[in-house]
């Protein structure tokens, strides 16, 4: 009912959250998810104009079989099916397939492989070979095409530069986590995707996230927001996700710290800090971390360009 609201009210298009586990704590948070290809192929048939994305985790996939899926909801919805690809970074999830995550720079060399078999199963009429690093495919057929002779909207979500680099070779769309602190830095970073996707030949949509609470004032706006994202957190289940990430180095220290000094100046950080993340503060501090962070990545830097040289 949900979808067929949305399809009414003109919303352009349902995007959800590819989980397979989950993050513990009190409320299970995201634990209980439906497959979201399947999910797309039954509302795109109770829906009228509304896209709708399947979530994948390209190394959990064989192309050739997704592409297959990926064109019969695609099919379903009458050219309303999108696709948003996922590289892969959650350890957990993928020791349930017996799956191994691969370094950051290898799951875009695999995803790179991933969708230009995707998009060549789409469009070559004839049989077809791929040699690549990680595929090795012979007399590839696949039918029928994505429907109505247009392939499927593509979206990425890379936050690093890599993943910005594979976005905008590859996809229609990027979400990205563009700051809305100020209107006019939101802008900004919209503005520099955009451009820097015309340089390479062609134009992108551009996405990010946003919450709204809606009060009679703004007071009890905060009030709310207070109450059900600080006092009602599942604090268990941040502080798992904070533990998993923890594992994944950061594709760009500077940056990365840059982040953590905007965290260390924000008087209530404290309070929206998960309980781990505030006991590892009060041993040392947020400002040291990043001035620390920032001296390593100049030394690597270094490092790497004596070595180079």
């Amino acid at each position: 009912q949900l979808a067929r609201d949305a399809d009414d009210a003109g919303i352009d298009f349902l995007l959800p959250i590819g989980r397979w586990k989950g993050y513990n704590g009190t409320t299970a948070f995201q634990g209980t998810t439906f497959e979201t290809i399947s999910w797309a192929c039954g509302l795109l048939a109770a829906t009228r104009r509304i896209t709708v994305f399947g979530t994948v985790h390209a190394p959990l996939f064989h192309p050739v079989i997704a592409a297959k899926e990926f064109v019969t909801a695609d099919h379903i919805g009458d050219g309303r099916f999108g696709l948003n690809i996922v590289p892969g970074w959650n350890e957990g999830e993928f020791e349930m397939f017996g799956a191994t995550v691969r370094d950051h720079g290898l799951r875009y060399d695999y995803a790179q492989e991933w969708i230009e078999i995707i998009k060549l199963a789409w469009s070559s009429e004839a049989d077809f070979d791929y040699t690549g690093r990680f595929f090795n495919l012979k007399g590839v057929r696949s039918k029928p095409k994505p429907f109505g002779g247009a392939r499927p909207v593509i979206m990425n979500a890379g936050a690093s530069p890599r993943g910005r680099d594979f976005a905008l070779a590859n996809c229609d769309a990027y979400f990205t986590g563009a700051s809305l602190d100020t209107l006019d830095g939101a802008a900004q970073t919209v503005t520099a995707i955009r451009e820097q996707a015309r340089a390479a030949g062609h134009e992108i949509g551009v996405y990010t996230t946003g919450d709204i609470v809606c009060r009679p004032t703004r007071r009890e706006a905060e009030e709310y927001f207070h109450y059900a994202a600080e006092e009602h957190a599942d604090w268990g289940a941040v502080d798992y996700m904070m533990s998993i990430r923890e594992h994944q180095p950061p594709s760009d220290p500077v940056a990365y710290a840059a982040a953590v000094r905007q965290v260390f100046d924000e008087p209530l950080a404290a309070e929206r800090l998960s309980t781990a993340s505030v006991l590892s503060a009060r041993r040392y501090t947020w400002r040291a971390a990043a001035r620390n962070l920032v001296e390593l990545h100049d030394e690597l830097a270094v490092g790497r360009l004596v070595e180079c040289g």
